[in-house]
């Protein structure tokens, strides 16, 4: 029997130029985030707020290709970078820049090589061998304290030894201002613009301090009411890869990009909150996300647990990369 299309159904269905259009590129460097194409945020429910006047929102890093926020970085930092044929891009990393330079670099036939603390999470070097990037391995604290020091160190006697006769280029993401301006043109942008610009606070850790500086300049020249809170590791001595103490430093220590006037509070996190934060959240929200993400979220959950607003926490990366580091926390069910 024919049947007539009912109506109600084909007028419900998305017209052509309503659908979304085809994610089709030219290369891999094009499926980095921008407010154009920007990573999702996911709205946490009742159960992960400490008020119902307190919302959050994490914005969620690890869809961009290369799996954290890293990768604007390092698009930054590459189209900062001239290099000429012959030259060998270098850089010290705790991983996730790494990670992006290494695969951009090889979109473009580059070679590179990486200098990375030896207590970096196995996952994070296991992926940059996959991409074929030549480690040095350094023994090295995961929060160094001057230039000279472990990778950094290393990276800097490559690049200014005048044995290898200008062979290594760095473009040195703890001292470019391209690593500020990638957050201020992109995730600063997204977040107000995902917001409608209803942001209270924004949460992120002190790593390289590219993004809490961009992002904080976007936001507070927006509204200058936007809290910028920072999140830092209790001790020096500590598990959380990326992440900083910056607190009580000597000027000649300080972060080179951090812009201090931008920061309303600085919140110290122990390893095992921002741990079992972070396994609180897959646990509730089905979110995987590594201990970062975890710290800034623990920090959020202080600060709203007397307040009211939107907030919005920042997450770096996912569990994937932290899964040997996460084990010491997770307990039997």
């Amino acid at each position: 029997m024919n049947r007539q299309p009912n109506a109600q159904t084909l007028d419900s269905l998305p017209r052509p130029e309503d659908r979304p259009r085809r994610h089709v590129y030219e290369n891999v460097a094009d499926l980095i985030a921008d407010p154009e194409n920007p990573t999702p945020m996911v709205r946490l429910s009742a159960r992960s707020r400490p008020s119902p006047e307190f919302d959050i929102y994490v914005k969620l890093e690890r869809n961009n290709p290369f799996g954290s926020i890293k990768d604007r970085t390092a698009l930054f930092l590459m189209r900062g970078t001239p290099l000429t044929e012959g030259q060998v891009l270098t850089e010290p990393t705790a991983g996730n820049t790494g990670i992006a330079l290494a695969a951009l670099a090889n979109a473009q036939g580059t070679p590179i090589e990486l200098a990375l603390p030896d207590g970096t999470p196995e996952e994070k070097k296991a992926l940059l061998r996959f991409l074929g990037a030549e480690l040095l391995e350094v023994e090295d604290e995961l929060c160094p304290l001057f230039p000279t020091e472990g990778a950094r160190g290393v990276v800097k006697s490559l690049v200014e030894s005048a044995a290898f006769n200008g062979r290594y280029v760095s473009p040195n993401q703890y001292e470019n201002q391209l690593n500020v301006e990638a957050h201020y043109r992109t995730t600063g942008p997204e977040i107000w613009n995902q917001t409608e610009g209803r942001i209270d606070y924004f949460f992120a850790a002190f790593g390289t301090c590219g993004t809490i500086t961009g992002v904080g300049r976007y936001l507070k020249e927006r509204n200058p009411d936007v809290r910028i809170i920072g999140i830092e590791p209790a001790s020096r001595q500590h598990k959380l890869s990326g992440i900083k103490k910056i607190s009580n430093l000597p000027e000649e220590h300080r972060p080179r990009i951090l812009d201090y006037s931008l920061i309303d509070d600085i919140i110290a996190v122990e390893d095992r909150e921002a741990f079992e934060a972070g396994i609180r959240l897959a646990r509730t929200e089905g979110l995987m996300v590594g201990p970062t993400t975890g710290a800034c979220l623990h920090a959020a959950q202080q600060v709203g647990a007397g307040a009211s607003g939107v907030a919005v926490v920042i997450s770096p990366d996912d569990a994937t990369k932290y899964v040997s580091a996460y084990a010491e926390y997770l307990k039997p069910e």
